[in-house]
């Protein structure tokens, strides 16, 4: 049971209950409409993450996969291993990611170098100038700086599904993704 009550619709604004009609019924979204003043401008930022980054969704995803391992957020991992598996990671793949082997070969040289910086950036605020060295020779600095507004906005998602103890959903996968760009 979450440490908090999820809000009851009564609670919220016009406007929140609107964008929680939008969205798949997932507590991370009910928890998030507590916030109602932040709460729609999250969700274009999530949209945008989502949906209109240059970063590929399979880099995105890993990093994603990665970022809830790292801070033991469960809720996380299950929703984004659905939505990773509907962008086209492989099942050996999330293997490797759930037991930390990101040298795994079923990792391409790009993805192996996401998957070091977002350990890198989760674990210190300055990652080693060889793990970034290694992340430039696969991605321009556009998509440099997308991954790590992805892993900024994962820890702080991910830290507030595990500090409230939110109610495990069931995966929604990539209708999350497809509401997302509407919402966005």
């Amino acid at each position: 049971m979450a440490r908090i009550p999820y809000p009851e619709r009564d609670q919220l604004g016009e406007r929140q209950r609107e964008a929680l009609d939008a969205l798949p019924p997932l507590n991370v979204f009910k928890m998030l409409s507590h916030a109602q003043s932040a709460f729609r401008p999250y969700l274009r930022f999530g949209g945008a993450l989502l949906s209109d980054l240059d970063l590929g969704a399979i880099e995105r995803e890993l990093a994603i996969l990665r970022t809830a391992r790292l801070i033991d957020a469960e809720y996380e991992w299950i929703q984004h291993v659905a939505i990773g598996r509907a962008v086209g990671i492989t099942d050996e793949q999330l293997v490797a990611l759930d037991s930390g082997n990101l040298e795994h070969e079923s990792f391409s040289p790009r993805e192996r170098a996401v998957l070091r910086f977002t350990t890198e950036i989760v674990r210190v605020p300055r990652p080693d100038d060889d793990v970034f060295a290694g992340l430039r020779e696969h991605l321009p600095d556009r998509e440099i700086v997308e991954l790590i507004l992805v892993i900024g906005a994962y820890t702080m998602l991910g830290r507030m599904m595990t500090a409230l103890d939110l109610d495990l959903d069931e995966a929604m996968g990539e209708d999350v993704v497809r509401r997302a760009r509407r919402e966005s």
